[in-house]
């Protein structure tokens, strides 16, 4: 893979785990009510811009991601984005991570190892 490319898949990561922990922190906040309640506490907080942010962003850099990629390499290797934000949502939010959920992240890595090494 060109240093450009992976440099942008790497970006991609980041950038799309960041924006979903920020959906996540916007959206799980105790005092943000009910129904349209909940929606105004949340466009009041800074959550959700960062998070709307970080989606342009990684719109862009997956456009560019996919012009120097096959697109049935790219979709694959951006499956590992499921593999971080798993971890992510653990360390932050202290989320579960069942043995199951385990056994797929090893296996998403391991396919995702294999269409790298391809690459």
């Amino acid at each position: 893979m060109p240093p450009l490319a992976l440099a942008l898949w790497l970006f991609n990561v980041v950038i799309d785990t960041g924006g979903q922990l920020a959906f996540k922190a916007a959206a799980g906040h105790p005092q943000a009510g009910e129904g349209l309640a909940r929606w105004r506490h949340m466009a009041r907080r800074p959550w959700l811009w960062i998070g709307i942010g970080c989606y342009v962003a990684e719109f862009l850099a997956w456009i560019a991601f996919l012009s120097l990629v096959p697109l049935s390499e790219g979709v694959l290797l951006g499956s590992i984005n499921i593999v971080a934000l798993m971890l992510a949502g653990r360390l932050l939010f202290g989320e579960k991570l069942t043995r199951l959920r385990v056994i797929g992240m090893l296996l998403v890595s391991v396919g995702v190892a294999v269409v790298g090494a391809g690459a």
